[in-house]
C-alpha cells in the first residue's frame, strides 16, 4: 500500500486534483503509512501529530482505500460533523471509492416518540414547567416528518433547550424491546444504519458504551470492525473512569419519580401503595440536599458529614421501597414499570455501596449544590480495565491526539490507558513556529498562587491586547480566576470596551466562538472548553493568553488517590502524574493559536514556575519551537508589524 499512499498524497494525486487548497506534507504521508502497516497487522499504534499534520487525513485515507470496516471516534460532536459532512466526502470524492458512510451519535440526539408521550401526559396534568410544556407541540409536528429524529433537525430549538431531556432517552430509562413504540425507535434505526456502514463515525462516550455496556436490543458496533481509530484520544482515560464508575444523584432520583408519575398517568393506572412510596422518595430526596447545606461543594467520603451518611441510607431505604411498591404492576407484564423498578434497585443498591465503610480500589466524594447532590464512585487507575477492553476486540486499534506525549515520552499516556506496549510515533506539526509564533513570559507577575494574580494578568494583558487590537483569547485554570479577570476587565475598559468582550457562560460555546470569529476582533476569556477542540482560523485570533500552568486542581479526589497509589508504589506523584498532565493540557491551550500556515501570533503564559523551577523546563520543550522573549516591546511590534503585512500597511 506505501506507493499507493505516496501516490495518493502526492503532488499530483487525486487528493491535489480534487481539494481546493490541499498540499502535500511528509508528516501525513509518514503517519498514513505508518496508520496502513497497523490496519495491515491488526496492531496498536499510538500517534502524536502536531497541528498542521492533517492527521484527519492521515488515518482516513488508509481506512479508504484498506477496503475495511472502521469506526471512527472522536472527543466532540463539532468533530464528528466535520469528519462526516465534510472530510470523508471530500475524500471519497477525490478517490472516487463509493463508502457507505455512517454518524451515530448519544441517544441524547435523538427523539424518543415514548418519551414524548409520557411528557405529554404531564404537560396535561400540569407536572412540566411552563417552557417545556409549550416546546411539546412543535416536537409532536415535527415527529411526524422526521426520518432520522436527529434532534439538531428541528429549527427554532436548540440543542440545549430544557425540553430535549424529556423527550429523549437515556441509557437508564430506554425500555429497549420492551418499548411500546420500539419499531419507531430513532436510536434503534440509526444503529442499524451504522451497522451495514464501512466507516462509522461516533464519540468517546458512545464507544465506552459499547465496549463497558453492551448496551441490550441494540447490537454491538465493535464484533465487525476491523480497525477503531480514536481521535482526540488524550481524553481516553478520563473518559473510561466515569465509564467504569458510577454516580447516583438526587436530580437521577427526581427525574425517575416524574418518570413513575408519567408511566402512571399513560397506563391509566391508580397509583395505590405507589404514591405514598413516591411522596416518601420526594421527601428523602429534599432531606440529603437540606444535609449539605454549608458543606463545601466537593467533599471526599472520609469528610462526609454524618447527616448526610444517614440521609443518604435513608435515599436508598425509600428507593427500594418505591421499587417494591412497584412490583404488582411491574409483574403484570407492563415492561416500563419493570424497567423502572430495575433503576430504582440499581440505584439503592448503588447507595449502599457509596455509604459503606469501605471500597476496595476506588475512591467515593459527593458533590453539591443549593438544588442538587450527587455521589461518586470511580476507579483510582482505569488502565488495566481499559487495556483489557481494548484486547478484548480483536481488531486494529489508532490513537491519536496533537497531544500525547511529554516531549519525546510517551510514557505517561502508556501508563494511564494500560497500553505499554504499543507502538508509539511522534510527528511535529509542518507550521513555521519559529516565524509564525513569539512566547511571551511577562516579567514582574510574582507568584501565581498570590490572591492579586488574577489583576496582574490582566493588567499585564492589556498592553498586547491593545497591539493586537484585540483578537485574544484569555484562558484560565480555574471559573474563579475567569470571573475576576471579566470584574478587572470590566474595571479597566468600563462599560464601553474598545472590543467586543465574550465571557464564557453568557452563551453556549458555540455561540460565543460563532460570535468571536464574526467580530474579528473580539477578547473571549474562557475555561476548561476553550482550551481543546476550537479551531479559529485567521488573524480573529492572534493572542493566546494563559494565566497559569494547568495543574489538575489539588481538592480533585481522584487525582488524590492516584497520587497516593503512586507514592506508594515508589513513584513520584509530581513528576509521574501532575507534572505530565499539565504539559499536555498546556499543550493543548497553546494549540489554539496557530491553526493554519498562514496563521501567526503570540502566546503569553502568566507563570512565573516556567523560568524558576527545574520543572519550568519541561514545559518549554514540549512546546512548538517558538521564539522566546520576556520583554513587551518585542511583543508590541511583532503584533503591529505582522497585523499591518496583512491589512497592506
Amino acid at each position: 500500500m506505501s506507493q499507493d499512499l505516496t501516490e495518493l498524497f502526492g503532488p499530483t494525486g487525486p487528493l491535489a486534483r480534487s481539494l481546493p487548497g490541499y498540499a502535500p506534507r511528509d508528516e501525513q504521508l509518514a503517519m498514513a503509512e505508518h496508520v496502513a502497516v497497523a490496519l495491515e497487522g491488526r496492531e496498536t499504534l499510538i500517534v502524536e501529530a502536531g497541528t498542521g499534520t492533517g492527521k484527519t487525513f492521515a488515518y482516513l485515507v488508509p481506512a479508504l482505500v484498506s477496503g475495511r470496516r472502521v469506526i471512527v471516534s472522536t472527543g466532540t460532536r463539532a468533530l464528528q460533523d466535520q469528519l462526516y459532512h465534510r472530510d470523508l466526502p471530500a475524500i471519497c470524492g477525490a478517490l472516487g471509492r463509493p463508502v457507505r458512510v455512517a454518524l451515530l451519535k448519544g441517544r441524547a440526539n435523538y427523539l424518543c416518540k415514548h418519551r414524548l408521550e409520557i411528557a405529554e401526559q404531564q404537560a396535561y396534568a400540569r407536572g412540566l414547567r411552563r417552557e417545556v410544556a409549550t416546546a411539546l407541540p412543535k416536537v409532536r409536528a415535527w415527529s411526524h416528518v422526521t426520518k432520522r429524529g436527529d434532534i439538531a433537525e428541528l429549527p427554532g430549538l436548540g440543542e440545549a433547550d430544557p425540553v430535549w431531556p424529556w423527550v429523549t432517552s437515556t441509557r437508564e430509562n430506554c425500555l429497549g424491546s420492551e418499548c411500546p413504540v420500539f419499531d419507531e425507535c430513532s436510536v434503534l434505526a440509526a444503529r442499524r444504519e451504522a451497522q451495514a456502514a464501512d466507516i462509522v463515525v461516533v464519540n468517546h462516550y458512545l464507544l465506552m458504551a459499547d465496549l463497558v455496556l453492551k448496551e441490550e436490543g441494540f447490537g454491538d458496533l465493535l464484533p465487525g470492525a476491523d480497525a477503531i481509530v480514536i481521535d482526540e484520544a488524550h481524553q481516553l482515560p478520563d473518559i473510561a473512569a466515569q465509564f467504569l464508575g458510577y454516580s447516583v444523584s438526587t436530580r437521577q432520583l427526581s427525574a425517575i419519580v416524574k418518570d413513575v408519575q408519567g408511566e402512571l398517568l399513560l397506563a391509566h393506572q391508580m397509583g395505590g401503595g405507589v404514591d405514598a412510596a413516591l411522596t416518601g422518595l420526594d421527601a428523602q430526596v429534599a432531606s440529603v440536599i437540606a444535609a449539605t447545606a454549608g458543606v463545601d461543594s466537593r467533599i471526599d467520603h472520609a469528610q462526609w458529614p454524618e447527616k448526610l451518611i444517614e440521609a443518604l441510607n435513608g435515599l436508598a431505604a425509600r428507593t427500594g421501597e418505591l421499587a417494591d411498591a412497584l412490583a404488582p404492576i411491574a409483574g403484570e407484564g407492563q415492561g416500563a414499570f419493570a424497567r423502572l423498578r430495575e433503576r430504582l434497585e440499581e440505584s439503592s443498591v448503588r447507595l449502599h455501596a457509596l455509604t459503606a465503610e469501605e471500597v476496595d480500589g476506588g475512591v467515593r466524594w459527593a458533590e453539591t449544590s443549593a438544588r442538587s447532590v450527587s455521589c461518586h464512585y470511580a476507579p483510582v487507575d482505569v488502565a488495566t480495565q481499559l487495556a483489557a477492553l481494548l484486547e478484548a476486540q480483536s481488531c486494529a486499534w489508532v490513537l491519536t491526539s496533537a497531544t500525547l506525549a511529554v516531549g519525546e515520552d510517551f510514557s505517561h499516556y502508556k501508563r494511564r490507558s494500560g497500553l505499554a506496549r504499543a507502538r508509539s510515533i511522534r510527528f511535529e506539526s509542518p507550521f513555521d513556529f519559529a516565524n509564525q509564533a513569539l512566547l511571551y513570559l511577562p516579567k514582574g507577575l510574582g507568584d501565581p498562587g498570590a490572591p492579586g494574580h488574577t489583576r496582574a494578568v490582566v493588567r499585564a494583558a492589556l498592553p498586547v491586547l491593545e497591539a493586537s487590537g484585540g483578537r485574544a483569547f484569555l484562558l484560565f485554570t480555574s471559573h474563579r480566576a475567569l470571573r475576576e479577570a471579566a470584574e478587572e476587565l470590566l474595571v479597566e475598559w468600563g462599560n464601553e470596551p474598545p472590543v467586543p468582550v465574550l465571557v464564557q457562560g453568557d452563551g453556549s460555546r458555540d455561540h460565543l466562538l460563532r460570535r468571536f470569529r464574526e467580530a474579528g476582533n473580539a477578547v473571549l476569556l474562557g475555561t476548561g472548553s476553550f482550551w481543546e477542540g476550537v479551531d479559529v482560523k485567521g488573524t480573529a485570533l492572534s493572542v493566546v493568553i494563559i494565566d497559569k500552568l494547568p495543574f489538575a486542581a489539588p481538592d480533585d479526589p481522584l487525582l488524590k488517590a492516584r497520587l497516593d497509589t503512586i507514592r506508594e508504589q515508589g513513584g513520584n506523584p509530581f513528576f509521574d502524574e501532575q507534572v505530565p498532565q499539565a504539559v499536555i493540557a498546556l499543550k493543548q491551550g497553546v494549540g489554539r493559536l496557530i491553526r493554519d500556515q498562514g496563521d501567526f501570533g503570540v502566546v503569553m503564559i502568566c507563570d512565573t514556575r516556567l523560568v524558576t523551577k527545574g520543572y519550568g523546563r519541561a514545559f518549554i520543550q514540549s512546546l512548538p519551537p517558538m521564539k522566546r522573549t520576556r520583554e513587551l516591546q518585542e511583543v508590541q511590534q511583532f503584533l503591529r508589524d505582522r497585523l499591518a503585512e496583512v491589512n497592506g500597511e
